[in-house]
């Protein structure tokens, strides 16, 4: 809890007890939880904590570059503590979403990008769509 809260206070963050657990929790699991996912399971630990504060934590940490805001398209957004580039994959049954390392290719299309376009890339975002072998496995048909 240390570190945490020492990476919280090289941010100029203030130190709370809800914002340590919200910043725990996203740094233990690897599940890319919604606002709401973290709310319903710090709940029991902080029942004053409002989903107000959820939200206003995370865009904080979000802001600060603590963690990655990501939007798969489902109207509400994800969060991932892991802020080192790479890349996700979502199952299109059971809304799972994996990590995945950076591809070489990505690499050669990130600088491609900035050479073509004249900007200074601060960042991307590339999901890939697919049926997990979970859901593979169940036979699960999808409509395309």
């Amino acid at each position: 809890m240390l570190e945490l809260t020492a990476i919280l206070k090289e941010h100029q963050l203030k130190v709370t007890p809800q914002r340590l657990s919200i910043f725990k929790m996203l740094r233990n699991t690897k599940v890319h939880p919604s606002a709401e996912t973290i709310y319903n399971s710090l709940r029991e630990e902080h029942p004053t904590m409002s989903l107000a504060t959820v939200y206003k934590t995370l865009d904080s940490f979000v802001q600060h570059r603590l963690i990655q805001q990501l939007n798969l398209g489902e109207d509400s957004y994800r969060y991932d503590a892991n802020i080192t580039p790479h890349l996700h994959i979502q199952c299109v049954n059971c809304k799972e979403v994996v990590d995945m390392p950076l591809l070489t290719q990505v690499i050669s299309l990130r600088e491609e990008v900035e050479n073509t376009s004249g900007f200074k890339l601060t960042g991307e975002q590339i999901y890939f769509y697919g049926l997990c072998p979970t859901c593979q496995k169940k036979r699960i048909l999808i409509k395309c």
